[in-house]
């Protein structure tokens, strides 16, 4: 079964918003057996939407639309949908009481004709209540297979897709069973990977997919597995991710099914009952930003000092000033003494700590720009670490807080 996404908005072919709509529908179509055929971003005009349409409708079954439903005249994806099947558009009822009732309750700007026009939809789509927005979604039958129209903001568009739009193609579509594992690894790259890997990977079936995914000092390895029969696919796929895992065993890190490191991490936390604070100086708060990201992270997590400020990490963390003088601010020394200070500040069982020269000045250390100290703290003790990020600032920050990630996961699991 095929699937194509399509965009619509200049503002994205401006680059003034980053199409993000797009990679998750993608993955969530990818869980559920749906291989995206082609994406397509296209501008907020009639002609160019008529078009491309019937070339999405030639090559998939079904089209999901994000984008062009609100109420102003820029907004045509609804007429233009209604032009393309030969229908009208008609109030909705339903839809007219929730956008009523969400100016009744929430918005102190009086409604007006204008928002009551997002009522309107064309006669034959089955709607799809949006509970977070004006703008209902659409599912309709096209000339040849499906139509699905949703709204662009992504809160709202990700709500309406997993409540509404999985479950009808779920229900309504003949689907293989596809499943994938990934390995993640760290200390050895992507082509030395594939070296090592070359046997075992040319000796894989076709319906077995070893893909690379490297990223910021990381390899993930996916492994996919496609089928007919569910319990067949999980054996098949678990005796292919075992053969995987003891090939890479000296540079394993962790696994993930489709989930974040910081999710990882969250269950380890969970699992063992600790706590966790960081002390950030040059990641600015970036590692207790995804941390926190996690749903239920506040189980775990007790908090964090961005001591951006030598001062700060002197009058807040008690770094010793002598210590800070002797070795500077850029050391195992202080990262040590960050991370044990949140530990006791924050009172948590664990906490990391880092400091480093992003640039694009040596600031108020002469370490090179791209040198970073991160530091973990725990019951077992304390270890920092210096690493050369590069010399781009954000991929310098980037690449710190997944080392981070590492280093943590590495002493919560002897805990």
């Amino acid at each position: 079964m095929y699937a194509e996404i399509l965009t619509i908005g200049d503002e994205i072919l401006i680059g003034q918003i980053v199409d993000t709509n797009s990679a998750f529908i993608a993955s969530e179509l990818h869980k559920i057996g749906v291989s995206v055929f082609q994406i397509t971003s296209v501008q907020d005009n009639r002609e160019h939407i008529l078009k491309a349409l019937e070339e999405a409708e030639s090559r998939a079954d079904i089209v999901i639309m994000t984008g062009g439903l609100g109420p102003t005249k820029d907004d045509i994806t609804k007429h233009t949908l209604s032009e393309y099947l030969g229908d009208e558009l008609r109030e909705d009822p339903e839809v007219l009481r929730h956008v009523e009732n969400l100016f009744n309750t929430y918005i102190s700007t009086p409604i007006s004709d204008l928002n009551r026009r997002q009522a309107l939809v064309p006669s034959r789509a089955e709607v799809l209540p949006n509970a977070h927005g004006t703008a209902p979604g659409m599912w309709m039958k096209g000339r040849k297979g499906i139509l699905v129209s949703l709204p662009g903001v992504p809160f709202e568009m990700k709500a309406l897709f997993s409540d509404h739009v999985v479950p009808r193609i779920i229900a309504g579509f003949d689907r293989p069973v596809l499943m994938h594992h990934t390995l993640i690894t760290y200390g050895l790259g992507e082509s030395a990977i594939a070296d090592r890997l070359e046997a075992w990977e040319d000796a894989l079936p076709p319906h077995i997919r070893l893909a690379y995914l490297p990223n910021l000092g990381k390899v993930r390895l996916r492994v996919s597995a496609r089928g007919r029969d569910l319990k067949a696919v999980q054996a098949e796929l678990g005796r292919y991710v075992g053969e995987l895992r003891e090939q890479l065993r000296d540079i394993l890190f962790g696994e993930e099914d489709g989930e974040t490191l910081e999710a990882t991490l969250g269950k380890l936390f969970t699992a063992r009952q600790a706590t966790l604070a960081t002390a950030e100086s040059f990641t600015g708060g970036a590692i207790a930003a995804q941390l926190t990201s996690v749903p239920g992270a506040s189980a775990y997590f007790r908090g964090s000092v961005v001591s951006y400020a030598t001062s700060v990490k002197s009058g807040v963390l008690g770094v010793p000033e002598d210590l800070i003088d002797a070795h500077s601010v850029v050391s195992r020394e202080v990262a040590a003494a960050m991370a044990e200070g949140a530990r006791r500040v924050l009172g948590a069982d664990f906490a990391v700590a880092t400091t480093g020269n992003a640039g694009p000045d040596k600031g108020e250390s002469d370490a090179p720009v791209g040198t970073v100290v991160i530091a973990v703290s725990g019951p077992g003790g304390t270890r920092a670490e210096e690493f050369t990020m590069g010399n781009h600032r954000e991929r310098i920050v980037r690449k710190s807080v997944h080392k981070a990630f590492e280093m943590l996961r590495e002493e919560i699991i002897k805990f």
